[in-house]
């Protein structure tokens, strides 16, 4: 069994018991919940998973009713037959990802615009953002392909987080930092604690209110950061700092879920972006900006004035 199995085995027990119109239990539900962080972070795992599984429904034929598994626990196996077979067999699909895959090799991915919690057994918290891919080796270990992604670790002496980040390996010492994955740059910030970058290497030690840059030679730069504004894209806002069209148009396709494109690599700029805005109208960008904005085919194409 995985040592985090139990807590999310729980998780969906409440989940499923609070979805029942006649619910009343709420004063334990609250109970529990208040008992570990880690059981509101499953919680919300768990639910992720069954909404997933009411969007899996409008596509699903209903089974056979032998179809359910005896195997689920809690309310779920006592009350399947309220369910109905599609449920469950939809339930089957979505929570095998939360409930039963072995931690290590658990890939999640996310679509550009989407953003997803990943809850960890020992209350750490992983926050993916829009069109990320990273790769779970393991309860304290974790490997980022793609994309940018908040991390919220509990530190352990005896057992470090490590984030593995292709040939660099990022080492927690009680720390809150955000890590961005672009290409063959790295942008490490860190908002609490420190991040050890390549402890049997180069060993930099990156602290509260810094931000380390891999540029694609392989070599570090150091700056200074606002700690309140690491990992400022999972409240609906990013900022940039010298950055070009390219770069900004990629950024922002990323977190809104829309194509942005920009053949301009000379033009830099700086600034910060609310992303609700941008959504509701690529256009907001000029103002923002300072740059044209037109469309083209299914692109939303920037260009400097």
């Amino acid at each position: 069994m995985n040592p985090d199995q139990p807590i999310r085995g729980a998780a969906l027990d409440w989940a499923m018991q609070t979805r029942a119109p006649d619910f009343d239990g709420w004063d334990g539900f609250t109970a529990w919940l208040e008992a570990d962080p880690a059981h509101a972070l499953a919680y919300d795992a768990v639910q992720f998973a069954l909404d997933n599984a009411d969007a899996a429904l409008e596509l699903l034929p209903a089974p056979e009713p032998e179809a359910a598994n005896d195997n689920l626990p809690g309310w779920f196996a006592r009350n399947r037959a309220w369910l109905g077979g599609a449920i469950a067999a939809a339930l089957v699909l979505a929570l095998t990802s939360v409930l039963w895959l072995a931690p290590g090799g658990t890939v999640y991915t996310t679509a550009p615009g989407e953003t997803r919690l990943i809850a960890l057994a020992d209350g750490s918290k992983v926050e993916l953002a829009g069109g990320s891919r990273l790769t779970l080796e393991g309860e304290r270990a974790a490997r980022l392909e793609a994309g940018q992604a908040l991390f919220t670790i509990r530190h352990n002496d005896a057992d470090p987080f490590v984030l593995t980040v292709g040939d660099d390996r990022l080492v927690d010492a009680g720390t809150v930092f955000d890590v961005r994955l672009a290409g063959e740059t790295l942008d490490l910030a860190v908002a609490e604690g420190a991040v050890i970058v390549n402890p049997k290497g180069q060993a930099l030690r990156v602290g509260a209110g810094h931000r380390a840059s891999r540029a694609a030679t392989g070599r570090y730069s150091l700056a200074q950061v606002d700690p309140n504004a690491v990992g400022e894209w999972s409240r609906g806002r990013i900022s940039f700092e010298n950055a070009t069209l390219a770069e900004i148009a990629a950024e922002l396709g990323r977190a809104t879920g829309k194509s942005f494109a920009s053949p301009d690599t000379a033009t830099r700029l700086s600034g910060s972006i609310a992303l609700d805005e941008v959504r509701a109208d690529p256009r907001a960008l000029e103002a923002l900006l300072g740059v044209r904005v037109r469309s083209a085919d299914e692109d939303w194409v920037l260009e400097a004035e």
